[in-house]
């Protein structure tokens, strides 16, 4: 039972049958034969099936989150794990500023919601990140939006839009930004982050001269130079960062504000086990109450 257990996990992380067959070396119609051989063993029905599709049912879902705690232990075979208390493992991929600010209050709920369920919070770049869904590696991630098309079975639920603002050491004199970044010495943003190519796509546009001293992705590390005087950056204006320090100053970009979308990267919902859909409604209710 432990093979059509695993097939039945991929067929919900891939969404079909036929995706599922191709992601573990099996025909369409032998993905097919496992769950009916599956459904028959089990005496229940896992799938609604309508013509040549076929979703996860109530049961299915019930079914799949007990599966794969029985596969996690059948993994976990001759190991010392044995006797710690079982539990189902939701894994959330996620940037630095997701993680200080939203992610924490919409875990701490999870937790009390789902008792029998652990997290782990990986972190890392939003290619990195968004790759590692596409892969199956992890249920879910909040990211920077891609500037491409995801994937067509994967979902993108937007969380929060974060406007661009020109930060400069907060004794420095001017409004005017164009002058500024043209003047002074420059931050930049990392460009092999997502949010460093949007940087760079209006630096470009805005055809401004650059006098760059410095190039890295970490924002806090970038308001910290700013603070001590190093230079003036472009940078988000994220949910930690609404209030700046004192050391800083924020000029608004006014009609040439530009923005960054943090949102979610998912499967399609009808693939997602019943904990990871809970987590994606809890994190966007965290969201919703911030703004």
């Amino acid at each position: 039972m432990i093979k059509e257990l695993k097939t039945l996990i991929a067929v919900a992380r891939e969404g079909t049958f036929a995706a599922a067959g191709s992601k573990i070396g099996l025909t369409q119609a032998a993905v097919s034969a496992q769950m009916q051989r599956l459904e028959a063993e089990l005496g229940v029905e896992l799938f609604d099936r309508k013509g040549r599709s076929a979703q996860l049912n109530r049961m299915g879902h019930q079914v799949l989150l007990q599966g794969q705690e029985l596969v996690r232990q059948f993994k976990n075979l001759g190991t010392t794990t044995v006797g710690l208390p079982a539990s189902i493992l939701v894994t959330i991929g996620a940037i630095a500023s997701v993680q200080r600010s939203f992610l924490p209050e919409a875990l701490a709920q999870f937790h009390q919601q789902f008792l029998e369920c652990r997290t782990r919070v990986i972190p890392g770049l939003s290619m990195e990140l968004v790759n590692q869904v596409d892969a199956g590696e992890i249920d879910m991630a909040a990211i920077i939006r891609p500037p491409f098309s995801l994937q067509s079975d994967l979902r993108w639920t937007t969380l929060a839009r974060e406007p661009y603002r020109l930060i400069v050491p907060a004794d420095m004199p001017g409004d005017d930004w164009s002058e500024l970044v043209s003047t002074q010495p420059f931050i930049r943003y990392d460009r092999s982050s997502f949010g460093g190519r949007q940087v760079d796509r209006f630096l470009r546009q805005t055809h401004v001269s650059l006098r760059e001293v410095c190039e890295l992705d970490e924002l806090d590390a970038i308001i910290k130079l700013v603070a001590n005087g190093v230079g003036v950056a472009l940078v988000p204006e994220t949910a930690t960062h609404q209030g700046w320090p004192a050391e800083v100053r924020a000029i608004d970009l006014k009609q040439r504000t530009f923005h960054r979308d943090i949102g979610l990267v998912h499967r399609a919902r009808r693939s997602l086990t019943e904990p990871v859909k809970s987590l994606v409604q809890l994190i966007t209710e965290q969201v919703l109450k911030k703004t």
